[in-house]
């Protein structure tokens, strides 16, 4: 089963709250833990590390906090996961330049390798500004909409 880390959710859902806040020149990591209930420490390191990748700007002093670095609809989820996760593989075979034992015999690996670049294109493909304009599934599910989940 394919899912994201811990952190990668977090870092998305800090992303969101910040898009969902435009109004807010800089918000705190204990603003946006707060809003989801999540571990401050933690979040404020997720929060360092976008900052270091270039999608946050972190403003110093007493009314500091974090602010999205670029438009939200200039960022994607794949930036964001590989900010604070690398590069992400459905199998060990396709990382590096290491070569495989069973490469000769195997059938898998190109397989595998397309399925892992349709993943990213996916993820490349959906911006913050999309995850924040994303309605709440319990209003979705009583307006009568259907939901799309990618499922493997």
């Amino acid at each position: 089963m394919l899912k994201l880390t811990k952190k990668a959710d977090y870092g998305l859902m800090a992303l969101k709250y910040l898009a969902e806040h435009p109004e807010t020149v800089a918000l705190s990591a204990k603003d946006v833990a707060d809003a989801y209930g999540i571990p401050a420490q933690l979040l404020a390191k997720i929060l360092q590390l976008m900052t270091k990748h270039g999608l946050l700007r972190s403003h110093a002093g007493m009314n500091g906090g974090y602010s999205l670095a670029r438009d939200a609809r200039q960022i994607s989820a794949y930036e964001v996961i590989l900010a604070i996760d690398g590069p992400f593989f459905i199998t060990s075979c396709t990382k590096g330049t290491k070569s495989c034992e069973l490469t000769p015999s195997c059938t898998i690996k190109e397989p595998l390798a397309r399925v892992n670049d349709t993943i990213a294109g996916v993820l490349k493909s959906i911006s913050i500004q999309d995850l924040a304009e994303h309605e709440q599934p319990a209003n979705r599910a009583r307006e009568g909409h259907g939901l799309v989940a990618l499922t493997l």
